[in-house]
């Protein structure tokens, strides 16, 4: 079986254009559904963080009006606790080896807004990995990570790829709304990267050769579907 390298932010505070400090950190949902349906299928899946710091989970995405039931509230929670030690003690960014693995996988929050995007260690693992044809899934504001991997000269990796990321109008209805920082796929735009957006809160997947990526919470299931199928075709 594959394994799989799961990047996950290690921020705990976004700062807002208003100079408040919002929590954050990873999106429950994101991370719990990516790490089950992988190792489900018997798949090997790492935790690794900037500095192989303990992540920390957003608040608002084990909050019951956010998470529709007090049930998956529980559930999530459950399967938290359930791989606690991986959490716990994640490896550290620069402690990894691509050739040692067969896909990243990058959930949100916007916990990576706050270091994944900036990250010069994720940025040359993510190019490696690009390189190598790894198969590199990031989804929701994942994809903020990817702005970390530039060449020498300043120019971004993934400029031409065409991929789904939390969009503008996500962000303003349902996500930090105008004290956004910085809109993840305005930016990812702006350096070249082709977004394309699907209906507001609904699952929408993007697969660009070995670059997939989600738009939402919402797309986590369709986003460890097309990463099961990519690294069993890499495989047959």
């Amino acid at each position: 079986m594959s394994r799989v390298l799961m990047v996950v932010s290690a921020a705990d505070t976004l700062t807002l254009t208003d100079g408040t400090a919002h929590p954050t950190g990873f999106w429950a949902e994101e991370l719990v559904v990516a790490h089950r349906m992988l190792t489900r299928e018997g798949h090997e899946v790492v935790v690794a963080t900037p500095g192989g710091a303990r992540p920390t989970v957003d608040p608002v995405s084990l909050d019951e009006k956010t998470v529709g039931s007090a049930e998956k509230v529980d559930e999530l929670h459950a399967y938290l606790r359930e791989i606690g030690s991986a959490l716990d003690a994640p490896v550290a960014l620069a402690d990894v080896e691509v050739s040692g693995f067969d896909a990243m996988v990058l959930p949100g929050g916007h916990g990576p807004m706050v270091d994944l995007a900036v990250d010069p260690v994720l940025g040359r693992l993510l190019t490696q990995a690009d390189e190598s044809g790894l198969v590199i899934a990031p989804f929701c504001h994942g994809p903020a990570g990817l702005l970390s991997a530039t060449t020498d000269d300043g120019a971004f990796v993934f400029a031409g790829r065409r991929l789904a990321v939390f969009t503008d109008e996500e962000e303003r209805t349902g996500g930090t709304g105008e004290t956004t920082p910085w809109f993840v796929a305005t930016r990812l735009r702006e350096r070249g990267a082709v977004v394309e957006e699907g209906p507001a809160w609904s699952s929408f997947v993007v697969r660009d050769g070995n670059l997939v990526s989600g738009q939402n919470p919402q797309s986590s299931e369709a986003v460890a579907e097309a990463v099961l199928d990519a690294l069993g075709a890499s495989r047959r």
